[in-house]
């Protein structure tokens, strides 16, 4: 096969914006390898590290699924398939029947911690030669472009 005969016409802006989701989309097929060494998808391994972040790891469903930007429909999925697989457990808010709070197990905690070393290292990889300067600038722009575009960062 000869080369491909492509001339890009995207602008400087559409550029710009195409190569961070490029460059995010490569991460996420790097990292995704990882995650389904441990029976997870993108989605489930980051419902994961929220619900470990939140106070002692419980979370409400509803905002995980803000944090997350996923609707409420996808995240009951997700939560059913981390549930049956051992890596929360979901439960009924004692004062709102209503609300389903989710909580991170000791087997969704230490798999947590079995994918750290291997993720940190592509994620070091991706960032090499970035100075710490340049990554804080960099984190700073691509929350404002969020910002900018409606949504929280």
């Amino acid at each position: 096969m000869g080369r491909i005969n492509y001339q890009s016409d995207l602008s400087a802006d559409e550029n710009l914006l195409m190569s961070v989701v490029r460059a995010a989309e490569i991460f996420k097929r790097i990292v995704s390898t990882i995650f389904r060494k441990y029976n997870l998808s993108f989605p489930q391994y980051n419902v994961l590290r929220v619900v470990d972040s939140s106070k002692d790891g419980q979370s409400r469903i509803t905002d995980v699924s803000r944090i997350m930007l996923v609707p409420g429909a996808n995240m009951t999925g997700l939560a059913k398939r981390l549930e049956k697989n051992g890596f929360i457990k979901r439960k009924s808010d004692p004062g709102d029947e209503r609300v389903t709070i989710l909580e991170i197990t000791q087997k969704g905690k230490a798999t947590l911690a079995k994918i750290e070393k291997e993720r940190d290292e592509h994620t070091d990889s991706m960032l090499k030669g970035f100075p710490e300067k340049e990554k804080q600038s960099f984190l700073k722009m691509v929350k404002k472009l969020i910002r900018n575009s409606g949504h929280f960062a």
